[in-house]
């Protein structure tokens, strides 16, 4: 049943049994570990993509969740950028105040809060909490839903933007979110998120994109469609270059702000390349076996030709990789990353050792599995000794290839 509008939820592609993604293991906690069904589907009455089975939101977001959302430098600039657009546009009149849910280690509150400006930062897992809080940001520890954004209400006055990056696709109660929303919202304020897009997810093959924190898979249809049923409008969808294709939509109260021309714009393209239509996703499908079938092959062979494989970037996303392709320590001996909290753990589900990213050049391996993607530019201009040596990158998305 659909999360959204309670409709009949088609399945188009099963990825089995996956663990949580982000939960990265000592040798020790591997008997423990949780597994779930990895599935997705979409909703024949409002075309929102989303997962079969969710997961408890707890066993995700908690005290030890490792991903930092200042680990990027493009990221850093991206926040930066996004914070400063809020102060020029947004956050203008007497005593504005914004809310950002999932504010992670507040890489973008930062920048407000040096501009002087109101600011809270929602954020369930306690230990990025504490980096933003270190760094002078107001965090509250809690989960962003109608109860506690109420209570903001009456400790915080109305919110003149509510925001959320790469959080508003982990929640499966968009119903409770839109109530605390509307608790929240200042009249004319506007609620205002990014996420990975269906229309580049599809079109680039990054079916990696799909895993247990990414509930939802949004579409400027869908989310329209969600938004006017809680009562608000979308009324402007911004492309982003990041995370290998984002949309920033940004949604106000049902008649208070004209809607941009965007918004029907990339609506209609929508619905020209089939982004509603099973038949779309059944042929997405197909290319994921495809891409799966063809990554294995070449680490075989690599491997067989004696070829020392490793993997760059312990992502979220690796999991769904390693896990549908059966990717273990035989194809891929280790993967390295720049992430403390998860240096000296093994890779979920996999259990494939993840090592510190200083530790990359001792010795260079001949093949790189490119997990971290969507930061190659960055990973590839910080490793030109690699190449210099001789070394290959491989990637998968949008399809296999050595490069």
């Amino acid at each position: 049943m659909c999360r959204v509008c309670g409709g009949i939820v088609n399945e188009f592609f099963d990825f089995g049994r996956q663990p949580l993604s982000d939960t990265f293991l000592r040798p020790e906690e591997i008997e423990h570990e949780y597994f779930f069904r990895l599935a997705v589907g979409i909703c024949e009455g409002c075309s929102m993509v989303q997962l079969v089975e969710e997961v408890p939101r707890d066993r995700m977001f908690h005290e030890d969740y490792p991903y930092q959302s200042s680990g990027s430098a493009r990221m850093r600039a991206h926040f930066e950028q996004t914070a400063r657009k809020f102060i020029e546009t947004e956050l203008t009149g007497a005593d504005p105040f914004i809310v950002e849910i999932g504010c992670n280690d507040g890489v973008m509150l930062r920048t407000i809060g040096k501009a002087g400006i109101r600011h809270l930062g929602l954020e369930p897992s306690g230990g990025v909490a504490e980096l933003a809080r270190a760094d002078g940001v107001r965090v509250r520890t809690d989960f962003f839903e109608e109860s506690s954004a109420t209570a903001i209400r009456a400790s915080d006055g109305p919110a003149d933007v509510i925001y959320a990056a790469n959080t508003m696709c982990h929640i499966p109660y968009l119903d409770s979110i839109f109530r605390g929303v509307d608790a929240l919202l200042a009249p004319n304020g506007v609620f205002v998120f990014e996420d990975p897009y269906l229309g580049d997810i599809v079109e680039l093959n990054t079916f990696d994109q799909i895993y247990d924190e990414h509930f939802f898979l949004f579409s400027v249809n869908s989310v329209r469609t969600a938004a006017k049923r809680f009562g608000f409008d979308l009324v402007d969808v911004e492309r982003l270059p990041v995370h290998g294709g984002e949309v920033r939509y940004t949604i106000a109260r049902a008649g208070a702000r004209p809607v941009s021309a965007a918004v029907e714009s990339l609506a209609e393209e929508e619905h020209e390349r089939g982004l509603t239509e099973q038949s779309t996703f059944d042929r997405f499908g197909t290319d994921v076996k495809r891409i799966c079938g063809g990554l294995v092959d070449l680490l075989r062979k690599l491997r067989a030709e004696g070829k020392r494989v490793v993997g760059y970037g312990a992502t979220a996303k690796s999991a769904t990789v390693t896990n549908y392709c059966g990717i273990d320590s035989e194809l891929v001996e280790v993967v390295y990353d720049s992430t403390p909290a998860k240096n000296g753990r093994l890779m979920p589900g996999s259990h494939i050792p993840v090592k510190r990213a200083a530790e990359f050049a001792e010795p260079y391996p001949d093949y790189v599995v490119l997990f971290a993607w969507n930061h190659a530019e960055e990973i590839m201009a910080k490793e030109t000794a690699f190449r210099e040596a001789g070394g290959r990158w491989i990637r998968y998305v949008p399809d296999v290839e050595i490069f």
